[in-house]
């Protein structure tokens, strides 16, 4: 057993609490951000804040696609750290970050080329293609920077590392803080930027949190060096990290691209329900950040363990968080179904929009029990190779459960049947996960012996 392997020791409870802690303060800040932006984008008009909500989807499966990258350098780092091998560790962590800079640079590229396609299949109202291009063409361009973070964040993950990553959180999230005010209403004489300042904040952030993580990689266990990616086997290296982060970033990104199609079914409702929608969306991430923090903390937990040919412990690790996930969803739930109006003022003013607000929240709410258990379930599938597993469950959930059943229903329920799809999906596929998830982490625990541990 590795003595770097510092999470398969002590308690498994013990871990996921000391594990998920930071990542939930980190976690909070990422998602405050998108609060932050939606309230000044907001102060610019309800038609700037429609086309954010075209624009939310798109970022959130862009987004994906790094915590993907992220996942995979977690997963075969934090399996390596298990099984005592420290240089195949640190050969893959340089790897990964040279893998995710050639993704960012592919990305970027795509993703400026296609805009204007993208979101007119979208059924973004040309209207509002103006807005959204000023934000989303320097976004896209920014692509290299965020992969560049998620993959330094999975170095520090694989390790075990959780307040360092809560650190890098926190540097990008504070850069926001104090630009988005400046770069979007401006301050004085400045004017600001209107939609594309929330984009530049965006990406000042994110180069900001690339130096934070080089430093606290620098004194980590690992190190990253010019030296150390000569030595990589680049093949070994990328199959290894592919093999999670491919169908992990799919499975993250499944997510956001319903949501996209959702967004589009919503458009001929008018601008008012993608107003809401987005909106409400936002608070909803905030809402469910200690259930996307644990999805976060438990990868390397489960990892290390598997690595070390102790499954029970993987499997215990599985069995609390999703107890935390359905009693945590439930909670929340009831807040938010209390306080939706409350909640829809710091938004908006406009009525319409406070209605469809207030709606959403009312029927998706009492899926977050469900959510939390599928997101955490995937975390433990990515974290023992099983990354084609979770994309399955995303996939059933998004496109066997959530897009049909808004798609037949809209007719007869209006927005309320994009609102009820999402409920839907979400307790159907953490059913579906819970059961999985379980399944895989049993079979083999029921089949490998486990050696002596000191809890």
């Amino acid at each position: 057993m590795s003595e770097t392997a510092k999470l398969t020791r002590g308690s498994v409870r013990g871990h996921l609490v000391t594990q998920t802690a930071p990542m939930i303060i980190g976690v909070a800040a990422i998602m405050s951000v998108g609060l932050i932006d939606a309230y000044f984008i907001g102060q610019l008009g309800s038609q700037e804040l429609a086309a954010v909500s075209f624009i939310f989807p798109i970022t959130i499966a862009l987004s994906s696609l790094g915590v993907g990258v992220m996942v995979g350098i977690n997963s075969v780092i934090a399996r390596a750290l298990g099984e005592g091998d420290r240089d195949r560790a640190e050969r893959r962590a340089n790897f990964g970050a040279v893998f995710a800079l050639g993704i960012g640079i592919a990305l970027a590229l795509a993703l400026y080329l296609l805009l204007d396609a993208l979101f007119r299949l979208m059924q973004a109202p040309e209207a509002l293609l103006p807005l959204i291009r000023e934000y989303m063409r320097p976004y896209a361009l920014g692509m290299v920077l965020l992969l560049v973070q998620m993959a330094l964040n999975g170095i520090l993950r694989g390790q075990g590392e959780a307040k360092a990553t809560s650190y890098v959180s926190l540097t990008y999230s504070v850069a926001n803080w104090v630009l988005d005010p400046l770069l979007i209403t401006g301050i004085g004489g400045f004017e600001g930027f209107g939609v594309a300042g929330a984009a530049y904040a965006t990406l000042a952030g994110w180069a900001i949190a690339i130096v934070m993580a080089l430093w606290l990689i620098g004194r980590s266990t690992l190190k990253i060096h010019p030296a150390l990616i000569r030595q990589c086997r680049w093949g070994e290296s990328a199959k290894a990290i592919l093999s999670v982060a491919g169908p992990a970033a799919f499975s993250n990104a499944i997510n956001p691209i319903g949501l996209s199609v959702l967004t589009a079914l919503l458009a001929s409702q008018g601008e008012a329900a993608v107003a809401g929608f987005g909106a409400a969306g936002r608070l909803q991430s905030f809402a469910v950040v200690p259930l996307l923090a644990l999805s976060g903390s438990i990868g390397a937990i489960v990892g290390q363990n598997w690595g070390a040919g102790m499954p029970g412990r993987s499997r215990e690790a599985m069995r609390e968080a999703a107890l935390f996930c359905i009693g945590y969803g439930l909670v929340v739930a009831i807040m938010l179904y209390a306080f939706g109006d409350w909640f829809a003022d710091f938004f908006t003013d406009d009525p319409a929009v406070i209605e469809q607000f207030s709606r959403y929240l009312a029927i998706s709410v009492w899926g977050y029990a469900g959510f939390g258990v599928l997101i955490v379930a995937n975390g433990a599938m990515n974290a023992v190779d099983k990354a084609r597993y979770a994309l399955g469950q995303s996939f059933a959930r998004v496109f066997l459960v959530m897009l049909p059943f808004a798609w037949l229903l809209r007719g007869a329920w209006g927005p309320d049947a994009i609102y009820a799809a999402e409920l839907a999906a979400n307790v159907l596929g953490g059913l579906l996960a819970a059961w999985l998830a379980w399944r895989v982490l049993r079979a083999h625990s029921e089949n490998t012996p486990e050696p002596q541990t000191i809890r």
